[in-house]
């Protein structure tokens, strides 16, 4: 499954959305993650990427920058995904289908519960720092 993904940077902090209660999908409840989500037939990663962070966070962002790629396996399915990268002037969006967030520095951010695909994105922004 292809997936794009969006580090949003917010005065030098990086933004964690925390996922809702998933009965569905234990290992993904109430973890934290970067907003995003599946590219559909047709669209490009940029394409998808906008689409996922207006249907989550009610917010446009035309700017990104391609930061990271990974490939992650969960027992049910593989996922492959791009980071890309946006800084946010202000915190104007709308937590749709996440339950919280927090603005947090690169240091700490691994002191989150993540989704295991993340941990790889997580290793790079903190050995390489971010754009």
């Amino acid at each position: 499954m292809k997936v794009v993904a969006a580090i949003l940077i917010y005065n030098k902090k990086v933004l964690a959305f925390k996922r809702a209660v998933s009965k569905t999908n234990k290992h993904i409840s109430l973890k934290y993650e970067f907003p995003g989500g599946k590219i559909k037939n047709n669209e490009t990663e940029v394409t998808a990427l906008k689409r996922e962070l207006q249907e989550e966070l009610d917010l446009n962002i035309c700017n990104f920058k391609k930061y990271y790629s990974t490939s992650y396996d969960y027992i049910e399915y593989t996922v492959h995904i791009s980071f890309y990268v946006a800084k946010l002037k202000d915190l104007n969006f709308k937590l749709k289908v996440h339950n919280n967030y927090k603005i947090v520095s690169i240091e700490n951010l691994k002191n989150l519960d993540w989704l295991k695909a993340d941990y790889s994105v997580l290793n790079h922004i903190q050995k390489h720092g971010l754009p």
